[in-house]
């Protein structure tokens, strides 16, 4: 989250934390670009001079939902504007109970948004945990199914090594790649299609294109 306020920032901390959220406070704009790839959900205060300059470049880095936030005596216009490119606004002051309230619409509008994903004859079930290419239902363990899932939900990004460990093992700070690699080679096995999953290299991972995939099989 990255709110220009701290006793501000300092309060949605706390109402998130007392939810059970893990919380990671940006001390500023740099810092919250490189930190949006890596959460389920973005607070930002909008209202502040480069507001919308950064959203756009979190948003450029980042599909997690936004929640704008801004002062009630902010030019009624911008504020319009702002909100339009967020996922939900809210005027301060406001009470915890209203913003938490949010926080849960939000998110469970993502969760149902991405519970089923579909990119040509790539099907990913999230609720049922399951993966089907060309029809074929292929059994895959769980960790193979997240690392799938998560090149799956955004197929234009190159995520790196160090967001991959961190969304799908818990672990920004892992040093091996080994462990990647290994689910790599195991997915593109279990799949039969090697360039579903494409290594870009000195960035990270993508999901291949479908007609990469298509010719690979």
């Amino acid at each position: 989250m990255s709110e220009s306020d701290p006793a501000e920032s300092l309060r949605t901390v706390h109402a998130l934390r007392g939810r059970g959220f893990d919380v990671c406070a940006a001390a500023d704009a740099p810092s919250a670009v490189v930190k949006a790839p890596m959460a389920d959900l973005v607070v930002l205060d909008i209202s502040t001079v480069d507001g919308f300059e950064l959203w756009r470049r979190i948003r450029a880095k980042s599909r997690a939902p936004i929640i704008g936030t801004t002062r009630r005596d902010e030019d009624r216009d911008r504020v319009l504007g702002l909100c339009e490119e967020a996922d939900s606004c809210l005027v301060k002051p406001y009470p915890d109970s209203e913003f938490l309230a949010r926080v849960d619409e939000v998110l469970r509008a993502g969760r149902q948004a991405v519970a089923r994903i579909e990119r040509g004859p790539l099907v990913i079930d999230s609720r049922s945990r399951e993966v089907r290419l060309d029809g074929r239902l292929v059994v895959l363990t769980r960790k193979e199914f997240d690392l799938l899932r998560l090149l799956a939900s955004d197929p234009e990004r190159v995520f790196t090594r160090r967001e991959i460990m961190y969304l799908v093992w818990g672990d920004a700070w892992a040093q091996s790649n080994r462990t990647i690699d290994t689910h790599v080679n195991s997915l593109r096995k279990k799949l039969r299609r090697r360039s579903l999953i494409v290594t870009v290299h000195g960035v990270g991972l993508r999901l291949g294109l479908l007609g990469e995939a298509q010719a690979a099989s």
